[in-house]
């Protein structure tokens, strides 16, 4: 009978796992290509070089290259985290702790994805504002910018992922039945448009750090000291730069990720049944 029980435990997490391997490459490589102009122009206007001289409107899927790559397993590697943690933990805690689980899943799923998110961010804003490296980035080039990132990401998994189950949750109630793939997509959306907000100025400092010159001193490259600057130079209204594509493409991404995502999961639920 045990024998049986752990059989089917492990039959259910080898599921979980394909699911949330497929449902966050796919979702992930297609928003990451279809919003990819956004990012650009965000990414120009963030820029210390500023944003003519960084491309302007100019050939704005620069850089696909390393998204294309990068983007697949950054995103399968944060849900099958995230929603690995949440299998794991949650049947064996009380439901009024799961914000904890979410917030967890998420802080430990971005930490893991940024090793791969980073050099791929790295590559992909340096060739976005046209800076052109003589020689291949080094290795420790390549992860600069990762402090930046997981302080940037961490709040955005903290404040995303616990808002968005929240919002199903309440939706769940509210109506008495499973969210769809479309009312999952659409508290996606909102938790992210949130977050969104609350994150940019972490977000200016990582892509400023990204595309500092390869030989400046890893003090000069520290957020609280980009920050800083950033805030002596332009004010508040340079800690936001980008704000506007940031959240109007952060918050469509968001609704078609979840779509995308939730629709994926659902199919992917009745082909291999969790």
């Amino acid at each position: 009978m045990f024998h049986e029980q752990d059989s089917a435990n492990t039959v259910n997490m080898k599921n979980s796992f394909l699911t949330s391997l497929i449902s966050g490459a796919l979702a992930g490589t297609i928003c990451d290509l279809t919003f990819f102009p956004l990012d650009t122009l965000k990414t120009r206007l963030q820029s210390q070089h500023g944003f003519i001289k960084s491309g302007g409107y100019k050939r704005l899927y620069q850089g696909i290259g390393p998204v294309m790559v990068g983007s697949a397993p950054s995103a399968a590697i944060f849900f099958v985290t995230y929603e690995g943690i949440k299998d794991v933990f949650q049947p064996r805690i009380p439901q009024q702790y799961h914000t904890l689980i979410h917030m967890t899943a998420a802080a430990l799923g971005e930490m893991v994805a940024c090793l791969i998110r980073v050099p791929v961010e790295v590559m992909k804003q340096r060739k976005q504002a046209f800076i052109h490296d003589e020689q291949r980035l080094q290795l420790r080039t390549l992860y600069r910018g990762y402090g930046s990132t997981v302080i940037r990401d961490l709040p955005f998994g903290l404040i995303q992922m616990p808002l968005w189950e929240y919002f199903k949750l309440c939706w769940k109630r509210h109506v008495e039945r499973d969210c769809t793939p479309m009312e999952g997509a659409i508290c996606g959306s909102v938790s992210v448009a949130i977050t969104t907000v609350m994150t940019t100025p972490l977000d200016v400092a990582k892509t400023r750090i990204m595309l500092s010159n390869t030989n400046e001193k890893k003090e000069e490259t520290r957020i609280s000291v980009m920050l800083k600057d950033v805030y002596r130079k332009n004010g508040v209204r340079g800690l936001f730069a980008g704000f506007l594509p940031r959240t109007t493409g952060f918050t469509i991404n968001g609704f078609v990720f979840f779509a995308i995502y939730e629709k994926v999961r659902e199919i992917c639920t009745t082909v291999l049944p969790l």
